[in-house]
């Protein structure tokens, strides 16, 4: 009887299945054995593909960064594109939390996470932003959306009410966690909007005039 033939091993499947484990169980709970096993395959044939576990991270953080678009900075002005590039990158890292702290550590050789610095960098410094000043709006925006997708401010108050009795102020925050989605996103439309005025402000004071001081509509 025919042995049943084994899914072709890909770089693509590796990645999928490294990002699905990691999804699953948190970035500590990755291993080459343990990914060997979900792929139906013995670790030594991983290295034909990646020469390390860190590789294979690499890849996975790159798969995320490229979902972003970044495509906006070529269809609008720098302002509305920094908004809406900073929602796709918050969405994109909300979608898979658990690679954020590897992902924020930088671009590192990552090609996506490298082409998205670009992309932002330049389409700042073609604005007329110097380039030391493009170069801390990145971060602080970077600083700000992988911030956010971190973790849930929201979650990390429990829903026992007689926690707070001694805080007066937070009688009311045993009810956050059942309100995540809108104290999250409300925070980070919050953010997101009083980083955008501030940048508006500070460029038609030192760079050339806005026709609006604010952030997209």
């Amino acid at each position: 009887m025919p042995r049943p033939r084994q899914a072709l091993l890909t770089r693509d499947r590796i990645v999928e299945t490294a990002l699905a484990l990691i999804d699953a169980d948190g970035l500590d709970a990755l291993s080459t054995r343990r990914l060997a096993a979900a792929l139906g395959v013995r670790g030594p044939s991983l290295y034909n593909h990646f020469a390390t576990k860190e590789e294979i991270l690499d890849a996975v953080a790159d798969g995320v960064a490229a979902t972003v678009d970044i495509g906006v900075f070529d269809e609008y002005e720098w302002l509305d594109a920094l908004g809406r590039w900073a929602r796709s990158y918050r969405a994109a890292l909300a979608a898979h939390p658990n690679i954020v702290p590897y992902l924020a550590q930088g671009p590192g050789r990552r090609p996506a996470a490298l082409a998205m610095a670009d992309a932002v960098y330049g389409a700042l410094v073609r604005a007329g932003w110097p380039p030391a000043r493009a170069t801390h709006i990145g971060a602080a925006m970077r600083y700000f959306v992988a911030g956010s997708a971190l973790g849930s401010f929201a979650r990390g108050f429990v829903e026992d009410p007689s926690l707070y009795a001694a805080h007066p102020h937070l009688n009311q925050a045993h009810r956050l966690a059942g309100h995540q989605r809108s104290v999250d996103e409300g925070a980070f439309a919050l953010g997101l909007d009083a980083l955008l005025h501030g940048l508006a402000a500070e460029y038609a004071a030192t760079v050339a005039p806005l026709e609006r001081v604010g952030g997209p509509e």
